[in-house]
């Protein structure tokens, strides 16, 4: 394998030098070379720190706890929580990264879901500071020169959303920029990639959001959303300029709307290095999630029949199961009967007019559904996957039905955030009498059956898209493709461990995701070499992986020591 260009290894501070070695305050102000109060004695006199500090010197490990220790005082309010943490990554990007990294089960649910949702709604009112690039419907013919305008030149992953379909919540416009945002921010706590490497975008190509759009907060354009070819004309500028900035660069779309995730998808998977987190990585979290369960039933996929709510992204998720069910030895007409969908119009069947195309394979023949309890009584499912984003659809009554049809039944409520969940744990296990295996969108504390607690898996992409990503940086890979996120999902399922699955747990512990993102990797890469030309070995991939890998120590900024930027590191 062809080694990494030079810029690739270092901690992407690969800018155009000012050929001045950075002293005193503006060491402070640089958020990936201050270290605060953790700068040692002779750091401060080398660089003309001292008195600009308190005299006392702390370890990492000493201001991590402190960091702590101010966000229980907030724990009551989780925005602010997540101001705080937005707050430090400003000041101290490596402190930040190693308390999240060290924290990861408590500090996700601050940083992601739930909490980036109310982040989202609130984007207007708690802006600080740009934190991605904003492209603009006005920009067209000048994409290029608004990428170039970005500091770091070896981006590798670029997050890009339009903002039509942020989680649960619908159009939050140019506010949805919080979700990129975020999820960059997973990419390097549990996949590893150096923070100055990823670039969030948003598409801003207005809002039909009306309320939205005439507040005085928000932050976008303030105009109907651009459509149809206009729109297309956009994303097409979009790509072709991030492939001549920044070449080799991943694009991970997300939260687009419905209809244009799709289209995109289709557009450009086989003529760029994309994918669309919603569509596919949404789908190996369900596929991994059900081989998972069947581990705990004794039920293998293919005798798995699954009702899906919520005929949008989930198609991609039924699409990845049909994958998976072909490929042990079922036609795909025979594959695709395993999976159903009910949506607001009722259950999903041939006899419908006017489908969309991507749900049209899953339209089965069968007399019309309009209520859920009728659908899942007639249906006899073995799995209720929730991808609607509807708060409590799933009544006693569903799952009092389910619990009748199935010893064990599989219940995921995975829409985001909380309030869009379709049911609670608590909810699930106690009219199942505790027999449900249940995984939800959202963090859930488990759940205490009968004095022994039941383990809540998170179906959360973060098991997902970070180990995928991952997998490209480190391997080159020209494409992703479906069968990559078939080797994912059973990468993800094979990593829940005896003692996670004796809780009832049908995905590993959020603190294993690091561990599980390098799985994934090597499963991803192990796919390519059986699809693609000059993808690197096993030995070579995992030498590619540990030299990927951030991690956020405070090395010495002494003159001459081997912390301090070289001449041509330096930032501007």
């Amino acid at each position: 394998m062809t080694p990494p260009p030079p810029d690739a290894r270092r901690d992407n501070r690969s800018r155009e030098p000012d050929r001045r070695a950075p002293r005193g305050a503006d060491i402070l102000h640089d958020p990936r070379l201050n270290r605060g109060t953790a700068f040692s004695e002779e750091e401060r006199e080398a660089l003309g720190l001292r008195g600009l500090l308190p005299p006392r010197v702390f370890t990492q490990e000493e201001q991590v706890r402190r960091i702590l220790a101010n966000l229980r005082r907030l724990e009551e309010r989780p925005l602010d929580q997540y101001l705080y943490l937005i707050d430090l990554l400003d000041r101290n990007e490596q402190l930040f990264y190693r308390t999240v990294i060290d924290n990861l089960p408590a500090l996700l649910p601050v940083l992601y879901t739930p909490t980036v949702g109310e982040a989202c709604r609130q984007f207007g009112l708690i802006f600080r500071r740009p934190r991605g690039l904003y492209v603009s419907a006005r920009d067209r013919g000048r994409i290029r020169e608004l990428l170039r305008n970005w500091p770091q030149r070896n981006v590798a992953v670029v997050v890009a959303t339009d903002g039509e379909r942020i989680l649960g919540l619908g159009d939050l416009g140019a506010h949805g920029m919080g979700i990129a945002i975020g999820k960059l921010m997973l990419y390097t706590a549990c996949g590893g990639l150096s923070p100055s490497r990823g670039l969030p975008v948003m598409l801003d190509v207005g809002t039909d959001n009306e309320t939205l759009r005439s507040a005085p907060q928000y932050i976008g354009l303030p105009q109907p959303r651009l459509r149809g070819p206009a729109y297309l004309e956009l994303v097409d500028e979009f790509i072709e300029a991030v492939e001549e900035v920044f070449p080799g660069a991943l694009i991970q779309f997300e939260d687009f709307g419905t209809p244009n995730a799709f289209a995109l998808l289709a557009r450009y998977r086989e003529r760029a290095r994309m994918f669309n987190d919603d569509i596919q990585g949404t789908a190996a979290v369900v596929v991994a999630g059900l081989l998972t369960a069947g581990r705990l039933t004794g039920t293998p996929l293919r005798a798995q029949r699954v009702l899906f709510v919520g005929a949008g992204v989930a198609v991609g998720a039924a699409d990845l199961l049909t994958a998976a069910l072909v490929r042990e030895g079922l036609t795909e007409v025979e594959a695709r009967r395993h999976s159903w969908f009910f949506d607001r119009d009722g259950l999903l069947v041939a006899a419908r007019s006017a489908l969309p195309a991507y749900p049209l394979p899953y339209a089965h023949t069968h007399p019309p559904e309009p209520d859920l309890v009728a659908a899942v009584r007639a249906l006899r499912p073995t799995a209720l996957i929730g991808l609607s984003g509807q708060g409590g659809l799933f009544t006693e009554s569903v799952l009092r039905a389910m619990g009748e049809i199935n010893p064990r039944p599989i219940v995921f409520a995975m829409s985001n955030p909380t309030i869009c969940a379709e049911c609670t744990a608590e909810a699930a296990h106690r009219v199942t009498d505790g027999r449900v295996l249940y995984a939800s969108g959202s963090p859930t504390a488990p759940v205490d059956w009968r004095g022994r607690p039941r383990a809540v898996g998170q179906a959360n992409n973060a098991y997902v898209f970070p180990g995928v990503g991952l997998a490209v940086v480190a391997a080159r890979l020209p494409r992703i493709t479906d069968p990559m996120f078939l080797a994912a999902a059973e990468a993800l399922a094979g990593a829940v461990l005896p003692a996670e699955l004796d809780r009832g747990a049908v995905y590993p512990a959020i603190n294993r995701l690091r561990e599980v993102a390098v799985r994934v990797a090597e499963a991803v890469v192990t796919e390519a070499t059986r699809e693609l030309q000059g993808v690197p070995s096993a030995e070579e991939l995992s030498a590619a992986i540990r030299e990927q890998l951030y991690q956020p120590s405070y090395p010495s900024l002494s003159p001459g020591g081997p912390g301090l930027l070289a001449e041509d590191e330096l930032p501007s």
